[in-house]
């Protein structure tokens, strides 16, 4: 099954479907991320704070898939601001990790509050010319935080947000395409918070002889976001993989564009609220 990829405005190539491991259990881990290996996933999502990064880095370890062919991410936590800070935390990844290098660290939260980010950010730029991290992002990083990244002159290849149907995010994604910076879309399914079995999507789901779920992926992709879903079954995983191989119409595209609620669309933490 070939996955859909994306060219990154750092020219490294990412998979455009991932495996997600938020709140996934350490104890669940592995066999979770060796199934999604199993059945044709590269890309896997992860981070400081989701207390499983050992179990990733076990279940790669055993999956003896080349390294080159994987892409893996993990994040920042909020804890961990400043050059040393930052450094140490990512050092304390690889080694959970089992890994030298991974192919994208993320800021994982703006926590404003905690006051200006541009010294960690560079220190990302330091650890990539360094070679610990392949390619530098944010998460969580809206419209109103993104510019104090930019303004440090690092540009990130990817801003991982909040992004389904119904919270589309458009100052944000306008925001991000205007710098070339790829959109990642965390809870790409709602986070089972938001019925989207029925109306459009359910018609063109009925249409197209897919599930609800691949119709919504099948959207993201068509949007160009990169997305990773979590699942927990071989069965589930397998579909999400799928709908990277489902076209839809632009008729189709735009009638899940038109769910959009805005910002009275998110299920989620607000970064403005998260400190």
């Amino acid at each position: 099954m070939a996955t859909p990829t994306l060219t990154l405005n750092d020219s490294r190539i990412i998979p455009q479907i991932g495996y997600g491991t938020f709140l996934v259990p350490p104890k669940d881990t592995v066999e979770r991320v060796t199934s999604a290996l199993a059945a044709g996933y590269r890309h896997i999502d992860t981070a400081a704070i989701y207390g499983n990064e050992a179990e990733v880095g076990k279940a790669i370890a055993e999956s003896g898939i080349p390294r080159e062919e994987l892409w893996v991410t993990t994040k920042l936590w909020n804890d961990r601001r400043g050059k040393s800070q930052t450094r140490s935390a990512l050092e304390e990844s690889l080694e959970k990790l089992g890994l030298d290098y991974v192919d994208l660290y993320l800021i994982h939260w703006p926590t404003p509050k905690q006051g200006p980010i541009q010294e960690t950010w560079e220190t990302f730029g330091q650890l990539r010319a360094e070679g610990l991290t392949k390619s530098v992002g944010v998460s969580n990083f809206d419209e109103r935080y993104l510019p104090a990244i930019l303004e440090t002159g690092l540009v990130p290849a990817v801003d991982q947000i909040e992004l389904h149907p119904q919270f589309q995010q458009r100052p944000a994604t306008d925001l991000a395409g205007e710098h070339n910076i790829a959109i990642e879309a965390w809870g790409p399914l709602g986070q089972g918070k938001v019925d989207y079995t029925g109306g459009a999507i359910g018609e063109i789901a009925a249409a197209h002889g897919i599930t609800w779920a691949q119709t919504v992926l099948a959207w993201h992709v068509a949007k160009g976001h990169i997305v990773f879903p979590k699942s927990s079954t071989p069965e589930r995983m397998a579909e999400n993989l799928a709908s990277g191989e489902v076209t839809l119409t632009s008729e189709e595209v735009a009638r899940i564009d038109a769910l959009d609620k805005g910002a009275e669309g998110r299920v989620s933490a607000d970064p403005a609220e998260l400190n």
